[in-house]
């Protein structure tokens, strides 16, 4: 048990409660539900390897011990920049968790995260009608631009 709140690196035993952390994200995001096996593959890119993750994910504690949130980011490279970012992927705090300085927290690890890799911006996107959001990260300073993000769907040949 800690008595303070803090964020550290995810480890292998915290995949299950993350799992349950990324289904409320979509959840209040109204997207859909992650897919089968999602899961997994995400415990892959995370842990498979250990010194070189695709993807790095930051969880936030509770003062129980409990995780209540999570951050996720990745290296990307910019085409206009000419330079790697570190993409921010999501950033998730249970709602009874929010405002108590743990977004902070986590935004802080995800810069720390950058820094370590010699990155010296983090990008990310959030609804346009996810007004708390927005108002958090207008807080850290960050600017916003507008786009649309658009996906398509790669069937396997």
């Amino acid at each position: 048990m800690t008595a303070i709140p803090y964020v550290r690196r995810a480890r292998p035993a915290d995949l299950a409660r993350i799992g349950e952390l990324i289904a409320e994200h979509a959840a209040y995001e109204q997207a859909t539900p992650p897919p089968e096996g999602s899961l997994e593959r995400l415990g892959a890119a995370l842990f498979d390897l250990p010194d070189e993750p695709r993807i790095r994910c930051l969880v936030a504690e509770g003062p129980e011990g409990e995780i209540v949130g999570y951050a996720t980011c990745a290296p990307e490279f910019s085409t206009w920049q000419g330079r790697e970012y570190l993409h921010m992927d999501c950033l998730y705090l249970c709602p009874g968790q929010r405002g108590l300085g743990l977004g902070a927290r986590l935004m802080e690890a995800v810069v720390a995260e950058a820094r370590a890799l010699g990155i010296g911006e983090v990008q990310w996107q959030t609804p346009e009608w996810n007004e708390g959001a927005i108002r958090f990260y207008d807080r850290t300073g960050a600017r916003s631009s507008r786009k649309l993000r658009y996906s398509v769907t790669a069937p396997p040949v």
